[in-house]
């Protein structure tokens, strides 16, 4: 299985992360331990959202619609529900 997964720091203001990995958990540890250099500075992260997907073609699709424009501005509404919970 592989995941389509964003990630959320507020370090240095609100920041989010697209990425697809067939270990999302491992893979933020990643990210938290400094290894990805896009993601640094911004650390701790945090995950914020999973898709699981059958293939990595299709995983990866769907990294690539949240990271268009229209995406991104989802991952803002997904975010601002949860905040008003």
């Amino acid at each position: 299985m592989f995941f389509a997964y964003i990630i959320v720091s507020e370090v240095k203001g609100l920041r989010f992360y697209v990425g697809m990995s067939e270990h999302p958990e491992s893979r933020l540890n990643e990210h938290n331990s400094g290894k990805t250099t896009s993601t640094k500075g911004y650390k701790p992260w945090q995950l914020f959202f999973t898709e699981q997907f059958a293939t990595r073609v299709l995983a990866r699709e769907r990294e690539k619609y949240w990271k268009s424009g229209i995406g991104k501005e989802k991952i803002k509404e997904k975010w601002q529900r949860l905040l008003d919970k």
